[in-house]
C-alpha cells in the first residue's frame, strides 16, 4: 500500500483503515503502544495536536512508515480533473 497524505485527515484515514484491515479495536491499538483509546481516537479524527512521537508509535504498530518526499505539481486543470 502506498498511498499519499497531505492534511492530518488524509493521515487519520490512513491510520483507521490500516488498523481495521488489521481487526484491531482503536483500544486494542492503544494498548500496543501504551496510549490510551481516547488518543487513538483524537489521532484518527485528524487532530493536529497529535505529538509526533505518538504518531510514530502508531505507525509503528501497524507496520506503517513515513516517507517525506516533494510535493508533486500539476496545472490547475490537471487538479481539477481529480474533483
Amino acid at each position: 500500500m502506498n498511498r499519499k497524505a497531505r492534511s492530518p485527515d488524509q493521515i487519520a484515514a490512513i491510520v483507521r483503515q490500516q488498523r481495521r484491515d488489521r481487526g484491531l479495536s482503536q483500544a486494542q491499538l492503544g494498548e500496543l503502544i501504551g496510549r490510551r483509546q481516547a488518543t487513538i481516537s483524537k489521532l484518527e479524527k485528524g487532530d493536529a495536536g497529535i505529538q509526533l512521537g505518538t504518531l510514530f508509535d502508531v505507525l509503528a504498530a501497524l507496520d506503517l512508515e513515513l516517507l517525506v518526499a516533494l510535493r508533486s505539481t500539476g496545472t490547475r486543470n490537471s487538479i481539477e480533473d481529480v474533483f
